[in-house]
């Protein structure tokens, strides 16, 4: 009786495997790093004007002196330069994979945006740490 229904068991779950595995042999559009498409766009327009504000945030932000958002402009000219190729990168990974996920070019966008946000909140994160250290 118990090896009926481990026998049952195990062939219901071989049946929910094999299901799971020919959906992940589908195989996704993989863009090559720094393809133009509408998520790297997104990525490095967000990353790039992300980018100048991310040094000069939290020290505006502790001061609550808004000229200190450019009160380091060679740091923030890296920043801008470093979140809008990082942005673009990412996002131009990211986005494709998200709008193909979702069928939608919107998707595509959105999805690179937030890719671009990611090195600007990496920066930010830092400067905020340099700050209050």
């Amino acid at each position: 009786m118990a090896s009926d229904g481990a026998v049952i068991f195990t062939r219901i779950a071989s049946l929910l495997l094999c299901g799971i595995c020919e959906k992940l042999s589908v195989q996704m559009r993989k863009p090559p790093i720094g393809e133009y498409n509408l998520g790297a766009l997104a990525g490095a327009v967000v990353g790039a004007i992300g980018g100048l504000f991310a040094i000069g945030l939290p020290p505006a932000i502790l001061a609550r002196n808004p000229a200190l958002l450019f009160g380091t402009p060679i740091l923030g000219l890296i920043s801008w330069v470093v979140s809008g190729v990082l942005g673009w990168l990412l996002g131009g990974q990211i986005g494709p994979r998200i709008g193909e996920k979702y069928n939608s070019q919107q998707s595509e966008i959105v999805g690179g945006a937030l890719a671009g946000i990611i090195p600007v909140l990496s920066i930010t994160l830092w400067s905020w740490y340099m700050v209050t250290r």
